[in-house]
């Protein structure tokens, strides 16, 4: 297919530009033009009016939505997530495991694996997994069942990556562990990228690991030791750095709107807008599970009901990105990059992902003026509508 969009505004990968044209062609984009050139033969046009285009958002820290979780060790679990994240205008993921036992996630890892290598028509693609556990501590153990916490072993990475033919892209640890450095180590030089959480580090211990390859603080000011003047901790790790990402979880629960607005304008090019969605996303309040741990949600966040431990959340990514349009003196296309552009850098993936950049895959959503999802597509074929979904509806 080749053709041209045409809209009263474009997110490009450095600004928001007014009007003007942008090419896709064979599933990639081309250049965007102020002006469209004479053609021959004539290419179609799509003229979407006085929407926005903008580029298809990446979740790359997940664990279910609709009713379903990556630990379901169900193809039809993961099938459904896939489809129902394009509503959210996701149009790349990282299915995230949860801590378990080994056995469960060997098979997980299979399953999802399954479905990168298989993907489903009009849905989401996974573009590879994200371990979050085992390799935890208690402290700040959040939703993660301490049950099956274990220093960091790399043997037992190899195996998971072997069941998963490959596609384990991101590993997460506890930074305090005495094996957490040669690990992070190993994990680089494999071509996964390491990442810090469920940790009690020290700075020290934060800022060693990190070098060694933690450049990913995963949802950060959670699960993690917090920032003294006199003790820095990990998050003040991720605050000193100059190269390491943040995620961030931005629904005004996990983090204030404040903490959330100074790091993303500390640092807008190093921030991540993650979910952390649980399978109660895109469902409504009530009793759901996360791994082997109950779950209550009431007005939209999620609670161990063991103990009250925010569990994960029910946010959607398109949403986040609006709460720090509001919440932030950012612009539009800053904000969009913390979901788009700057998840695709974190695990090496912004050469082909997360832009209009020309060569990139033409993954795009078309908002209205007030940045309600009209549609989503992948690679330059539409694989999800409002109206068509209204239509079906009636």
């Amino acid at each position: 297919m080749h053709y041209f969009l045409k809209a009263d505004y474009f997110i490009m990968e450095d600004e928001l530009r007014q009007g003007g044209y942008l090419e896709v062609k064979d599933g990639h984009f081309g250049n965007w033009r102020p002006i469209l050139p004479a053609v021959e033969p004539v290419i179609p046009i799509i003229d979407y009016g006085k929407a926005t285009i903008a580029p298809g958002l990446f979740d790359t820290h997940i664990h279910g939505v609709g009713g379903a979780d990556v630990m379901d060790g169900d193809t039809t679990a993961l099938h459904r997530m896939a489809a129902l994240l394009p509503a959210a205008g996701v149009t790349r993921f990282l299915p995230t495991t949860l801590t378990a036992g080994t056995v469960e996630l060997l098979d997980c890892c299979r399953k999802v694996a399954e479905l990168i290598e298989r993907p489903m028509e009009n849905a989401a693609r996974a573009e590879g997994i994200f371990l979050e556990g085992p390799f935890f501590t208690e402290k700040h153990k959040g939703a993660q069942n301490p049950r099956y916490f274990k220093a960091p072993d790399y043997a037992e990475v190899e195996r998971l990556q072997q069941a998963s033919g490959g596609h384990i892209v991101k590993v997460a640890v506890a930074a305090e562990y005495p094996e957490a450095v040669p690990f992070l180590e190993k994990l680089r030089q494999a071509g996964i990228h390491g990442a810090l959480a469920h940790t009690d580090a020290n700075f020290e211990q934060a800022d060693r690991a990190m070098k060694a390859g933690g450049q990913i603080f995963v949802h950060l000011y959670n699960g993690m030791s917090g920032l003294h003047h006199r003790e820095p901790g990990v998050v003040g790790t991720y605050l000193h750095s100059e190269h390491a990402f943040a995620e961030l979880i931005a629904d005004g629960h996990h983090v204030h709107p404040a903490v959330l607005a100074f790091t993303a304008q500390f640092k807008p090019d190093r921030t991540i807008l993650i979910t952390d969605s649980m399978r109660a996303g895109m469902m409504p309040d009530g009793e759901y599970l996360l791994g082997e741990l109950a779950v209550e949600v009431q007005g939209g966040i999620a609670r161990t009901k063991k103990d009250g431990s925010l569990a994960g959340s029910t946010l959607q990514l398109l949403d986040a990105v609006k709460n720090m349009v509001m919440w932030t003196t950012l612009d539009l296309a800053a904000v969009w990059r913390m979901a788009s552009l700057n998840p695709a850098r974190s695990v090496g993936m912004d050469g082909r992902l997360g832009s209009l950049r020309a060569g990139k895959v033409a993954d795009f959503l078309v908002l209205t003026p007030d940045m309600t999802l009209q549609e989503t597509w992948l690679a330059g074929r539409k694989i999800w509508s409002a109206e068509e979904k209204t239509n079906a509806n009636q």
